[in-house]
């Protein structure tokens, strides 16, 4: 077993994708798959399903990855310890949902590169459900979550910033012109809504949602931009965190309803977990993620 193929394996895992990691890695492709195929057969185990372009890890590769990441995380502290001055280097995990992948991250990804160009970010977009379980299966090393204020024995959280909330419909929806507005107002209206493991969206079914379930209609979407652009165009009501919408609301696209959200406080924050080594390069990630986004 070389650590080449484990760290092919790894990055495929991250990846799920054969042509994306060849380019990480400065292979091609047929290189992955035959490091992928000597290592199976060293291990006597199918480690990945190859379905059209996408990879799918086995049972036997998803519990090999714990053990594949925490060698090449040895490794990797190993290199540090006795290497001599030079450029940073090494690869940062990255996990992060749509919004904040979307509206909050560019800037900080743009700003490290340029300040650590050695360093390779690899980044991975995943549902709130699934940020925190990365991080403590090892496929992560620092995730961005937009949520309550994340307390646990295994997760260290550094607080970001505040999110605001807003309620918005097109100009010309019906409610878009009400001064103030109630409960029943809301009766008979499309609503506009992320999936059900969104934390936010909890929050809306636990409240509002719930008084007046019987009568409207949910329509439910993956995309953060899906919902907007439905709401531009008239389909319904959307409730969304105000760093997506500055944009469509400083252009008129959308107006906001005068509809009290202070109760929603959710936060973005940056995760880790507590045991997980902290190598240079995860640290100066770290330092100019504070230092761009607080």
């Amino acid at each position: 077993m070389e650590i080449r193929q484990l760290k092919t394996f790894w990055t495929l895992a991250s990846t799920c994708s054969f042509h994306q990691t060849a380019e990480l890695l400065s292979y091609v492709p047929s290189t992955i798959t035959m490091q992928i195929k000597s290592l199976e057969e060293e291990l006597g185990v199918k480690l990945l399903d190859r379905l059209g372009k996408k990879v799918v890890l086995t049972d036997a590769g998803q519990q090999f990855l714990p053990y594949a990441t925490k060698i090449l995380n040895d490794v990797e502290e190993a290199k540090c310890i006795s290497s001599q001055q030079g450029e940073l280097a090494g690869t940062v995990v990255i996990g992060a949902d749509e919004v904040l992948c979307a509206y909050l991250l560019p800037a900080l990804f743009k700003r490290f590169r340029a300040e650590y160009p050695g360093v390779r970010l690899l980044f991975r977009p995943l549902s709130g459900q699934e940020l925190k379980s990365s991080l403590r299966e090892g496929q992560a090393d620092v995730v961005f979550v937009l949520d309550e204020q994340v307390v646990s024995k295994d997760l260290h959280s550094e607080f970001l910033k505040e999110e605001n909330f807003q309620m918005v419909v097109s100009p010309d929806h019906v409610l878009a012109s009400r001064p103030s507005l109630i409960v029943d107002d809301f009766h008979k209206q499309h609503f506009l809504l992320t999936e059900k493991n969104c934390s936010y969206r909890t929050y809306f079914d636990q409240s509002l949602l719930k008084k007046v379930a019987d009568a409207l209609t949910e329509l439910e979407f993956h995309s953060v931009e899906a919902i907007k652009q439905c709401a531009v165009a008239g389909l319904g009501v959307a409730l969304l965190p105000e760093l997506a919408l500055k944009k469509e609301l400083s252009e008129g696209d959308l107006v906001a309803l005068p509809w009290d959200l202070s109760e929603i406080t959710f936060t973005a924050q940056m995760l880790w977990h507590r045991e997980k080594w902290i190598s240079p390069s995860m640290t100066a990630f770290m330092q100019v993620a504070k230092s761009e986004l607080i």
